[in-house]
């Protein structure tokens, strides 16, 4: 398994030293772009990681915000794409059917990237109904890395959020995780 991070704007900087990819918020909604989302950029590729990009969903407007979040988000070859699904901050979430609507359209406006989708165990497990992930699963589950407790085949583990969001990706290499980027 190789190493990499999450980040959003809370992380002003980072070190990308023994790091394989760099998962970076890109936007969220409709409205909003990480400030830092061209710095977070710019710092992952400078450090030869593999770079990703994902994008807060919010109920409602899927259409609208897969086209705001390719229309933001760096297209680079080999570039991942994520939708992050999750409660929001309102306490609301988007649907199962919505989550798979987001991650449809991006693959759409996005044919030549992989799109995954992040969510925890408990939406995973309880509120998923089609096990549809995309290209891939990024599942967090706060456990040994490499080791999250389900039973569908994930890309990659988030495994804990201290000091900042560390995860694991199956792949034995960098490289092999660059090639499978670039369907």
């Amino acid at each position: 398994m190789i190493r990499g991070i999450d980040v959003s704007a809370y992380q002003t900087t980072f070190d990308t030293d023994g790091l394989s990819f760099v998962l970076i918020k890109a936007t969220e909604g409709r409205s909003y772009v990480n400030p830092r989302l061209a710095a977070q950029t710019r710092l992952a590729r400078d450090g030869g990681c593999v770079v990703g990009f994902y994008h807060f969903l919010w109920p409602g407007n899927l259409t609208a915000q897969a086209e705001y979040f390719v229309s933001k988000a760096p297209e680079r070859a080999g570039d991942l794409l994520a939708v992050d699904w999750e409660t929001t901050g309102d306490g609301s979430r988007a649907s199962n059917a919505e989550k798979d609507k987001f991650i449809r359209e991006v693959k759409r406006l996005r044919p030549n990237h992989r799109v995954m989708l992040y969510c925890n165990r408990d939406f995973w497990l309880n509120r998923d109904t089609t096990s549809y992930a995309g290209d891939g699963l990024w599942i967090a589950d706060y456990v040994t890395a490499g080791k999250p407790r389900i039973k569908a085949d994930w890309t990659v583990h988030q495994y804990t959020d201290r000091p900042l969001d560390k995860n694991v990706a199956r792949f034995t290499t960098k490289t092999a995780l660059r090639e499978w980027a670039t369907p």
